[in-house]
């Protein structure tokens, strides 16, 4: 049996229909949309899902810039690993400005979650892929270089902490983590959730 994902049974219901077609209706060659929230708030799970419905789209998740284990490791940030300081953002926004134009391939990395590393040259958006829908904690941070970077329309998810706390700790127990271990992954998910959480309410007031 085929397991359907709710994100895609929620945007048959009016609220999903009408973001779908504000999506469609976006002018331009390129669309780029930004799907944000903290870790556990179902942010990529809405980002496939969108992806799946649009026609001509494609999914570029935040993932792939991770910094490689040895480089966390010796900056001593390998227990922060998810962390906004975690990730290559200069490079991330380089490349969100690339994909501003619909004109030739861009090539970007992906994080492979089983061996915890990104592969360079694994992901492709190709110029007949007018919607880029692109997924991450951090997309909205009001801090360089994040909210520096143009999008034609940002979603943002947001989701209680008792929930995230839920949702998170059942994420690693499914992974077959140890109890010490979930709770070492629960205590960072949740220091990243609050700089999200912070971080947008800021961009929030400023605007």
């Amino acid at each position: 049996m085929q397991r359907i994902s709710p994100a895609l049974t929620w945007l048959d219901s009016p609220f999903g229909k009408a973001l779908l077609a504000r999506i469609s209706q976006l002018p331009g060659e390129r669309v780029l949309v930004a799907v944000a929230g903290a870790p556990g708030s179902g942010k990529s799970t809405l980002a496939a899902a969108l992806a799946h419905r649009l026609p001509a789209s494609a999914l570029v998740p935040m993932d792939g810039f991770h910094l490689d284990d040895r480089l966390l490791t010796a900056r001593g940030l390998l227990p922060r690993k998810g962390a906004v300081e975690t990730f290559d953002a200069e490079g991330f926004a380089t490349l969100i400005d690339r994909l501003a134009s619909a004109e030739h391939d861009v090539i970007y990395p992906i994080f492979d979650r089983d061996r915890e590393i990104a592969i360079a040259g694994a992901g492709v958006v190709e110029p007949q892929h007018r919607i880029v829908i692109v997924e991450g904690n951090y997309l909205l941070l009001d801090a360089r270089p994040w909210n520096q970077i143009h999008y034609d329309l940002t979603i943002r998810l947001d989701v209680p902490k008792d929930e995230l706390t839920r949702r998170l700790t059942g994420r690693w127990q499914k992974l077959g983590k140890a109890d010490e271990a979930v709770q070492a992954h629960l205590q960072n998910d949740l220091a990243n959730a609050q700089v999200v959480i912070e971080g947008i309410d800021r961009l929030q007031d400023n605007t």
